[in-house]
């Protein structure tokens, strides 16, 4: 970390009767954002031979607000730089232009001995500064980052696997002038301002219907949080009867989570709502909750539930949380439902659920998507081994609507 400092002293005055002078002063601190990965290769002999310039990577990481990626090259990154080496590199994988950071990439020693080998940027000077990625793909690392003979006879290679280690220290700069004041902000109590207002029911001027429950709520509230209940109730369709609308193929409990985020912004607790500590009931309300989210345009709620629903990710309720994602356009769900479901441990028994019916009637597309994801881990068994491997890189890398229904218990 560096720190820049800037002062700036009014010149004095020539005379007596001269306003008196003043200084000002502020600091740039220019300092890193650390963070690192662990990347291990699992089954290295089954990935020797893919190819020079073939390569695995890892899972995207984030740091100091940029996503990144480790490469691994089994038979070097090009031929003319020889095919004898393994290859290592450090790619941004997110948008980014000029950013500026420090690497390290240590090859792991597992005798115990730690006897690494290490490349890094940390804790020397440098000449031109950080290391500079000028676009998505670009990478630092080395081609020829150990001799495959010697890495193959080493320490560094333990039952068939490798271990590598990634540090990124991305480049930060900041001004700080002189505090003057010392005042605690409390955070915002917004919600729960009207949270209360929800509860106690003063002023509610709508009332819905569903499946048999009534509840009153506040038309400008609705309307403010979602753009579907601002056209029900005061677009030029309106409802004709806004004092109590039906809402059809939505069940009780959905609806008054749904309205518990509209007023307080927060998701309830799904295991008080369902009154059931049951992971499954858990999964099976917020399903529920995505699509409500969605039909009513509460994007940030679709995301609160999308990435509830990517932490339980189960055998028995995986197939319908594919469809929902499918359906309702969750990207990073379907991805992870994908991946989940290929692997050769929970292939059959997922196919065995009534869930994954569903799937086949609703989204017959995402089916052949899944067989083509169960094919690639078939033709590439280094997947199977616990890594990834991809066809081309992030950004050619330079050298450097049915909803799902089960029923509410």
């Amino acid at each position: 970390m560096g720190t820049i400092s800037f002062h700036k002293e009014v010149s004095k005055p020539s005379t007596s009767s001269s306003p008196a002078s003043s200084s000002t002063s502020s600091t740039s601190r220019t300092e890193t954002v650390n963070g690192s990965h662990e990347f291990k290769i699992n089954g290295y002999s089954l990935a020797k031979g893919m190819g020079v310039g073939k390569y695995i990577a890892s899972d995207t990481f984030m740091v100091g607000g940029y996503e990144w990626a480790i490469y691994f090259y089994p038979d070097g990154k090009s031929a003319e730089d020889n095919a004898s080496y393994i290859s290592l590199f450090i790619a941004l994988a997110s948008e980014g232009t000029d950013v500026r950071a420090l690497f390290e990439l240590t090859l792991m020693d597992q005798s115990g001995k730690d006897r690494h080998k290490v490349h890094s940027h940390f804790g020397r000077m440098l000449e031109s500064g950080p290391y500079t990625l000028k676009y998505r793909g670009s990478m630092w690392g080395y081609k020829r980052f150990f001799k495959r003979t010697l890495l193959e006879t080493s320490d560094y290679l333990k039952d068939d696997c490798l271990s590598f280690r990634c540090c990124v220290g991305v480049v930060k700069s900041h001004t700080e002038g002189p505090k003057i004041y010392s005042i605690s902000v409390p955070p915002s109590d917004l919600g729960q301002h009207f949270g209360r207002l929800l509860e106690s029911g003063k002023g509610t001027d709508v009332k819905f219907e569903v499946d048999g429950e009534i509840f009153a709520a506040h038309k400008l509230v609705l309307a403010v949080r979602s753009p579907v209940f601002r056209a029900q109730l005061f677009g030029p369709l309106k409802d004709q009867n806004t004092q109590c609308i039906t809402v059809e193929d939505m069940e009780a409990p959905v609806f008054k989570a749904l309205l518990h985020f509209i007023y307080w912004d927060t998701l309830p607790d799904m295991e008080e709502l369902v009154g059931s500590t049951s992971k499954w009931a858990s999964t099976l309300v917020s399903q529920h909750l995505l699509a409500a989210a969605d039909r009513y345009a509460l994007e940030r709620m679709r995301l609160l539930c999308e990435a509830k629903l990517c932490q339980g990710v189960a055998i028995n309720t995986v197939a319908t949380t594919l469809a929902l994602a499918e359906q309702h356009n969750c990207l990073h769900l379907k991805a992870l439902c994908l991946k989940f479901v290929a692997l050769p441990e929970n292939l059959k028994a997922v196919m065995q659920t009534d869930g994954f019916e569903y799937l086949k009637e609703s989204c017959p597309g995402v089916l052949t998507e899944l067989l083509q994801y169960v094919a690639r881990n078939g033709e590439h068994s280094v997947i199977a081994c616990g890594y990834r491997r991809k066809e081309a890189p992030l950004d050619g890398s330079d050298a450097n609507g049915r909803r799902v229904k089960p029923r509410l218990q």
